[in-house]
């Protein structure tokens, strides 16, 4: 819930593990260390390596225990709550092997980067730390939560050494779920350059069955969630909500016999959500990925992936009922134009062997702005 790792709607949430293998730095020589970087970044690092860790409007509060001292990941960390405690910032500069053929940050960087901000909103607020994201009612349980949806739009890519802010909040959805919201923007302007949501549901991580969402863990984690409804997409008829139908053989373009790497695998032994992107994006036709850049993605996620599982990626045009090539501007769809420079296209990985559904997508594309 509060966490970003996902895998499938059947599947356990996972964050890998990062781990530091360096001596812990001094105050002083942590000092020097960001005061040679953006003095406003140092200054959000400052914020974040206070011991209150939640603060909510209602006036509950959760501190760590006397004595808490941060870790060398909490005191290098560019980020921390925000002043009411409902919602996180954080900042991350794009790294050289970050990015892609377009010299800017691939949508796998942004999906790892949405990724890791959730795990640490979750530990900023003291969830558990395993990869769940589980209060203590939870834990008790064996209740996890596991992602049904994830909705990703992005106007502009971040290029190496930019700077990019991601807020990410959580709240309630039905009985049985619950979303996370971000928003990203360029550090340095202020500029919203994406956009994202996700849906979770609860299930028993032993019996694998969904479950609704109890009072009692209800509870627990709306004390840091934003007391009225705030959407990432407040727009009416947006293409997050927007169905994704099951794309049918035959599909126009394929990629069959794809393979989880090792490194693909999550702590849980599942194949990570961000893998399932880069396999839906293999069936993507050439001369789309040359000419075009992905704007919006839209997975559902019906199946967990295995470590020895076989996948197949298909991809077709989208088409309305009169087998007219649909593009989608915030999430209306209309036949596409001679001259428009946009692209949309539906998606769907199934295990090899028989033909079970892992998940389905919708993709959106735009011509590729000039070179920066």
């Amino acid at each position: 819930m509060l966490l970003r790792g996902t895998l499938s709607s059947y599947n356990a949430a996972a964050i890998g593990d990062h781990h530091i293998n360096q001596p812990a730095l001094t105050t002083q020589s942590h000092h020097r260390f960001f005061n040679s970087v953006n003095p406003q970044l140092w200054n959000a690092a400052a914020v974040h390596r206070s011991p209150v860790l939640a603060v909510a409007t209602d006036g509950v509060s959760s501190t760590k225990q006397a004595g808490y001292v941060p870790s060398l990941a909490d005191r290098l960390r560019l980020g921390s709550l925000t002043e009411d405690g409902l919602s996180y910032k954080e900042s991350f500069i794009v790294r050289c092997y970050e990015v892609g053929i377009n010299k800017t940050a691939t949508v796998e960087t942004i999906a790892n980067l949405l990724q890791e901000v959730g795990c640490n909103h979750a530990q900023s607020v003291g969830f558990s730390t395993d990869g769940f994201a589980t209060t203590l009612t939870m834990r008790k349980l064996h209740l996890i939560w596991v992602t049904a949806r994830m909705h990703i739009e992005i106007y502009r890519y971040p290029a190496w050494s930019d700077v990019v802010e991601i807020e990410t909040w959580c709240q309630s959805e039905g009985r049985i779920g619950t979303r996370r919201d971000w928003i990203l923007k360029d550090y340095a302007t202020g500029e919203v350059i994406g956009r994202a949501t996700s849906k979770w549901v609860m299930m028993n991580q032993d019996t694998r069955r969904l479950q609704k969402v109890t009072d009692d863990v209800r509870d627990e984690y709306l004390v840091f969630c934003p007391k009225t409804l705030r959407l990432a997409f407040p727009e009416e008829n947006n293409a997050s909500l927007k169905k994704i139908v099951k794309l049918e053989d035959p599909a126009e373009h394929s990629k069959l016999g794809l393979v989880p790497r090792r490194a693909d695998l999550d702590m849980n032994q599942h194949v990570n959500n961000v893998t399932y992107i880069g396999w839906v994006l293999e069936s993507i036709p050439q001369e789309v990925i040359d000419d075009y850049e992905l704007g919006t993605i839209t997975l559902d996620y019906r199946r967990e992936c295995q470590h020895d599982d076989i996948v197949d990626s298909l991809t077709s045009p989208e088409l309305d009922e009169d087998g007219t090539v649909l593009q989608t501007t915030n999430g209306s769809p209309n036949p596409v134009k001679d001259g428009d420079e946009s692209r949309q296209f539906l998606h769907l990985l199934r295990l090899s062997g028989d033909g079970l559904e892992i998940n389905r997508g919708r993709t959106e594309w735009r011509k590729k702005p000039s070179k920066r």
